[in-house]
C-alpha cells in the first residue's frame, strides 16, 4: 500500500480530461435530440448499444477471459438494471434542467454511496464524505438557486419548473450509487472491460424493450437532432473506448476524480451552443461542487 499517491503523468492528465470533455459533451448534444423529439428511452438505448458493441470489440482484440462466477452473474443483472434506470434518470434530468445542473445534482453520488454502503455493509462513513456532505448540499443549493433569489420566479414557480429535473438527478445518484456499492463488494476480481460490456449490452437490451413498450422509437426529424443522437452515441462510446485501451497502458484508474469537471465542460458548452446560462452565484454554487467531488477523489486515502 502506498503511503503517498503518484504523481499523475501529464499525458494521463489530458486524457482523463479529453474523455471529461466528451462526458460533458454528450449531454449537451443529447439536449439537442430531446429538443427535436427523441425520447430518453430511445437515446439510452442508440448509445448503450453502440457502447457495448465498441467494448466487446476491445473484449475480443485484448482476448479477456468471459468468465464469471455464479455470484458475480447474480449481481451484474442488478447492476445492468440499475445503471439502465440511472441512465433513464439522467438523461430525463438533462431534458428538464439546464444540462451543467442535471450534472451537479447527479454529482451529489458520493453521498448517495456512503449512505448505501453504510445500509446495506455497515461500514462507517469516512470522515472526509462526512466533512464533504454539507458542502455537496451548500453548493448544490447554491447551484439551484433553492430560493428562487435570482430565477424571477416566485419559490413555488421556480420549484414548478426544476423540480421534476432535480427529483430525476437525485434519482440517478441514489442508483448509480447502489450500482457502485454492489460493484465494489460484489463483483471483486471482474474485468473493468467485461462487466462495463454486461452492463452497457443490459442497459440496451432494457431501454430497448421500454421503449418498444411505450410507442416505440422516437428519431429526429430535422438535422440538428440527428446530429444531437450521432454525437451523443459517437461521444459516450469515444470515451468509453479511450477509457479501456488508453487509460490502463498509463496507470491510471478508470474513474479519477479529475474526470468529475465534466460538469464545468458541460456548463461552456450548453453556454455556447444551447445559449443556457446561469447566475453568477449558482456558478459559485457549481464550482463548491465540482472542487469536492474532486477533493473526495484525490484525497490521501
Amino acid at each position: 500500500m502506498n503511503a503517498t499517491p503518484q504523481k499523475l503523468p501529464a499525458l494521463a492528465f489530458i486524457t482523463l480530461l479529453i474523455i471529461a470533455f466528451m462526458m460533458g459533451a454528450n449531454h449537451v448534444a443529447a439536449r439537442f435530440a430531446f429538443n427535436d423529439g427523441v425520447t430518453v428511452a430511445t437515446a439510452v438505448t442508440f448509445r448503450s448499444t453502440a457502447t457495448a458493441l465498441v467494448v466487446a470489440l476491445i473484449l475480443i482484440w485484448q482476448k479477456v477471459s468471459w468468465q464469471v462466477s455464479a455470484k458475480q452473474r447474480r449481481y451484474l443483472v442488478v447492476i445492468g438494471a440499475l445503471i439502465a434506470v440511472q441512465s433513464i434518470f439522467l438523461y430525463s434530468s438533462v431534458a428538464r434542467l439546464p444540462v451543467a445542473l442535471a450534472l451537479l445534482v447527479f454529482n451529489t453520488y458520493p453521498i448517495s454511496t456512503a449512505m448505501w454502503a453504510r445500509l446495506i455493509y455497515k461500514h462507517q462513513t469516512p470522515k472526509p464524505v462526512l466533512i464533504a456532505m454539507p458542502l455537496l448540499l451548500l453548493g448544490l443549493a447554491l447551484a439551484l438557486d433553492v430560493a428562487s433569489a435570482t430565477s424571477g420566479l416566485s419559490a413555488q414557480a421556480h420549484w414548478q419548473a426544476i423540480g421534476s429535473g432535480v427529483a430525476f438527478g437525485l434519482g440517478a445518484s441514489l442508483t448509480f450509487g447502489l450500482a457502485l456499492v454492489f460493484t465494489q463488494h460484489e463483483t471483486q476480481g471482474l474485468d473493468g472491460r467485461l462487466r462495463t460490456f454486461t452492463t452497457m449490452a443490459q442497459v440496451g437490451i432494457l431501454a430497448g424493450l421500454f421503449t418498444l413498450s411505450t410507442g416505440g422509437f422516437h428519431l429526429p426529424s430535422v438535422a440538428s437532432g440527428w446530429w444531437g443522437l450521432f454525437g451523443l452515441t459517437a461521444l459516450y462510446g469515444t470515451a468509453f473506448t479511450i477509457m479501456f485501451t488508453i487509460l490502463p497502458k498509463l496507470g491510471v484508474v478508470g474513474n479519477s476524480a479529475i474526470m468529475n469537471v465534466e460538469p464545468v465542460f458541460a456548463l461552456v458548452l450548453a453556454w455556447l451552443m444551447l445559449g443556457q446560462s446561469i447566475a453568477l452565484v449558482q456558478l459559485v454554487g457549481a464550482l463548491v461542487v465540482v472542487s469536492t467531488v474532486i477533493w473526495l477523489g484525490t484525497r490521501k486515502k
